[in-house]
């Protein structure tokens, strides 16, 4: 007991840049919790943490300063350490790019550290620690976490939901609350635990730990009932996802030729695939530019194979621009073309530049170095030979709760393509294949996944990994589908759950505060 008061008083006592420091450890720290590492007891311990240091902020002469700087450098530490797989671009062409990275290193950790700031600021709406200043700073860094989602089209990466990536019963819980709502309960879980360090001369307070710790038991008990029924699959249907492993830098020019025959040869491999999946841009702008492509895929799909492939689809060519898209090409038996799905949620700063005016003037725009591509009309559902109808999904757009889609309705699955080279060799991919599994769970449908260079895999309905290729490794993948599950409760109401769970913290917080 006595050791805990110590630690308590000790980060409550901690001020300018002893606590930003500490704020910042901490913050890197929590980061374990996330893929690959998976220790998710450090996500909690962190906004533990980072409750007591804002108590110390609290009364500090300029409070909400202290308070913002707190709640910054916590979120900087958190997704330098989280994200530091982001310098990997950088080494493809380092001769070219090189020079930019400690830029990209430090100024997305930074420009995401705002939302961290932000989210601290209501806990200074109350004096004194207490549950009422904990309520809202739940609620107010789970708010940020939501416009983190959206703004400037939103980069939801690393979301506090993704720390129980080793407990996949906890996970289930984003079927009813979706990532959002898992987030808010775990940020409140966390700094729940400031309770069990009181100052000195305080008394220790159990109701709201112990309230939320009960809360995720029973998350965890419905979940593995949830998982303790298998998944069935579809009839028929025999998925080959091909995994050709070709490094970022060989990916074009005098490697095209080579590439383009290890897809044909792996496609080719023993067995009778009813649909072949190749990754994002696998067949880069093949189809447009050589004319045996097509050829090519008329004898690959000839026995009955409906084939999906990545490509880069250029619409124009101008004096002023190029018009390129970053498309999905699906392709019926026999080779015809059955559609063309154009990536619609852009990478910011890796696709496109926002607010492209002001970065110019900035001189951000010149840094990217960027030919922005163009954005598609919207997710669609497309009807395949053979298999239920899919929703495509390209790259990064599986990261993005509620917004996978279409309006044309369910799918019976979701296929995504994607090129994780991009993301380095351990943790970019390993978060990757995470937020993939939450998407399944939250809308009850089954993904198949085509990575370049890895991790390809089939997951079901509940984000169960039914099988896998493992990173840099050159091969295919041979599964059947899972089935869908019927629509989740998250699926029908959206982030309506997260909304409402929102006003209930924030008004429980009024009501705590009157009470002190």
């Amino acid at each position: 007991m006595n050791l805990l008061i110590r630690l308590g008083d000790g980060l409550r006592g901690l001020a300018g840049w002893q606590r930003f420091i500490c704020a910042m450890v901490l913050g890197a720290f929590s980061a374990t919790a996330f893929a690959p590492i998976g220790f998710f007891p450090a996500l909690l311990l962190g906004f533990a943490g980072l409750a007591l240091l804002l108590d110390g902020a609290a009364e500090a002469p300029h409070r909400w300063r202290a308070a913002a700087a707190t709640g910054w450098a916590f979120a900087f530490g958190q997704f330098l350490t989280g994200m530091h797989w982001i310098v990997y671009p950088f080494m493809v062409d380092p001769a070219q790019h090189l020079w930019q990275l400690p830029f990209a290193l430090t100024l997305l950790p930074a420009g995401l550290g705002l939302f961290g700031a932000l989210g601290v600021l209501p806990a200074m709406l109350v004096r004194g620690a207490g549950a009422a200043r904990l309520l809202l700073l739940a609620a107010g860094y789970g708010g940020a976490e939501w416009l983190r989602g959206h703004v400037l089209t939103g980069f939801p990466w690393n979301l506090p939901a993704y720390g129980w990536g080793a407990s996949l019963a906890v996970m289930q819980g984003a079927a009813l609350i979706g990532a959002y709502g898992l987030s808010l309960l775990t940020i409140l879980l966390g700094v729940s635990l400031a309770e069990l360090l009181p100052g000195e001369g305080a008394r220790r307070r159990l109701l709201l730990p112990g309230l939320m710790l009960l809360l995720f038991a029973g998350l965890w008990g419905w979940g593995a009932l949830r998982l303790a029924t298998p998944s069935l699959t579809v009839p028929g249907v025999s998925l080959r996802l091909v995994q050709p492993d070709v490094p970022q830098r060989e990916m074009g020019g005098a490697y095209r030729a080579r590439n383009w025959q290890r897809l044909m040869d792996l496609s080719k491999s023993p067995g009778h695939p009813t649909h072949i999946i190749w990754p994002e841009a696998a067949a880069g702008d093949a189809l447009a530019r050589t004319p045996d492509a097509m050829n090519d895929i008329a004898r690959l799909t000839s026995q009955g194979s409906v084939l999906m492939t990545g490509a880069m689809r250029i619409g124009a060519v101008t004096r002023q621009r190029i018009v390129w898209f970053n498309s999905l090409y699906l392709f019926e038996p026999g080779g015809a073309l059955l559609g063309v799905y154009d990536k619609t949620h852009l990478v910011p700063f890796g696709e496109y530049v926002p607010y492209p005016r002001l970065m110019n003037a900035l001189g951000i725009a010149q840094l990217t170095g960027l030919v922005p591509a163009t954005a598609g009309n919207g997710l669609h559902r497309y009807a395949v030979p053979g298999a239920p109808p899919l929703t495509p999904l390209i790259c990064y757009e599986d990261t993005f709760p509620g917004e996978v889609l279409s309006p044309e309705g369910r799918p019976g699955w979701f296929v995504n393509v994607t090129d994780d080279s991009w993301f380095g060799p351990w943790a970019g991919p390993a978060q990757h294949l995470l937020t993939a599994q939450m998407r399944t769970i939250e809308e009850g449908v089954p993904m198949a996944r085509a990575a370049n260079t890895g991790i390809s895999a089939v997951i079901d309905a509940k984000g169960r990994i039914i099988g896998k290729r493992g990173l840099n490794q050159m091969g295919v993948l041979d599964m059947a589908l899972p089935a869908a599950e019927n629509p989740t409760l998250f699926e029908t109401l959206g982030n309506l759950g997260f909304f409402v769970l929102l006003i209930f913290m924030m008004v429980s917080a009024a009501l705590a505060a009157r009470r002190t």
